[in-house]
């Protein structure tokens, strides 16, 4: 079988980590210098790299991997998880100085979880170090905030996205176009591992094919709904959003659209206007019991605006 790039090109160490912030590569620095770390917290949209600079860390730190739990709370996110796992794993000495627990996309955890996190994070602060990873940490409760070093971890801009993508499909001996190279970065950005995952599924045949042209699987909806944004045909491309996808995405649809603003109108006024109505179904989004009420529910008054028909994907 064949190595997954994402893991084939994943940093190991912190010469190989690209940070975008160099205050924050100098914190890491100093942690790895002085062999210790604080209880994390790092933020960031999907696939930029949070859970990659924890274990970058670890490896720095020379942590023995039997000193090293990870739980991804977004498949084990219920308070049985803290009871059990966490606390059977934190409860025994440590091989090293420390036990590490690295807990992916905390924000999914309920609240009840986070807040026996927070007891065992007490409990066990002299022999275990947590690093949390999360999407939105507006959804980690107080409490756990107080007790660990925030670390927001800013996306590549979209040209330093693309080339890292060039790079791999060089190395991989992949021949790609640029325009097929960005239909990929439209839509998966700036979820880098996700697009790099996107690359290698369609660019077995040596090639890298657009999403139509590939046999090696159905194309995601949302490189679809690019290329149908380019092409102009817009209701289409309401109605794919709408089809497929799923309540979990809505807020990505939303950053996606704010992202391209191009797509809504070429002036200025349009574009303000549209950054309005983004605003708007966003917090509906957040506030709404049932987010597929709401995905129906905001077509309704866009339909009677005079915006350009952009705005109706605004779900």
């Amino acid at each position: 079988m064949k190595e997954l790039w994402v893991e084939k090109y994943r940093p190991t160490t912190l010469a190989e980590y690209v940070f975008r912030d160099e205050a924050q590569k100098q914190q890491v620095e100093s942690w790895v210098k002085s062999g210790a770390i604080p209880h994390l917290l790092f933020s960031g949209a999907p696939g930029v790299g949070k859970t990659t600079l924890a274990k970058v860390l670890l490896h720095e730190l020379d942590a023995d991997w039997g000193d090293v739990l990870e739980i991804n709370a977004s498949r084990e996110r219920g308070i049985d998880i803290i009871r059990e796992k966490i606390t059977n794993f934190s409860s025994t000495l440590p091989f090293g100085e420390f036990k590490y627990v690295i807990l992916d996309e905390a924000d999914y955890t309920t609240e009840g979880a986070q807040a026996a996190l927070r007891g065992a994070m007490e409990q066990y602060a002299n022999s275990v170090r947590f690093i949390l990873t999360c999407n939105y940490p507006h959804r980690i409760i107080p409490a756990i905030h107080s007790r660990c070093q925030g670390f927001h971890i800013e996306r590549l801009d979209e040209t330093d996205y693309m080339v890292r993508l060039g790079e791999i499909l060089q190395n991989e001996g992949v021949e790609f176009d640029i325009p097929t190279l960005e239909l990929y970065v439209k839509a998966a950005y700036p979820d880098l591992r996700k697009c790099i995952n996107m690359c290698q599924m369609n660019g077995q045949t040596g090639k890298l094919m657009s999403p139509h042209q590939s046999e090696n699987s159905g194309p995601d909806y949302k490189v679809e709904m690019v290329e149908l944004f380019q092409s102009g045909q817009i209701k289409e491309a309401r109605k794919l959003i709408c089809s497929k996808a799923s309540p979990a995405e809505y807020e990505d649809i939303f950053r996606f659209l704010y992202r391209n603003l191009e797509y809504w109108g070429k002036t200025v006024d349009q574009q303000d206007e549209a950054i309005l109505v983004i605003r708007d179904g966003l917090v509906k989004h957040t506030t709404c019991a049932d987010p597929e009420i709401n995905l129906a529910a905001c077509l309704v008054p866009v339909s009677y605006t005079h915006l350009t028909l952009p705005t109706i994907l605004l779900v």
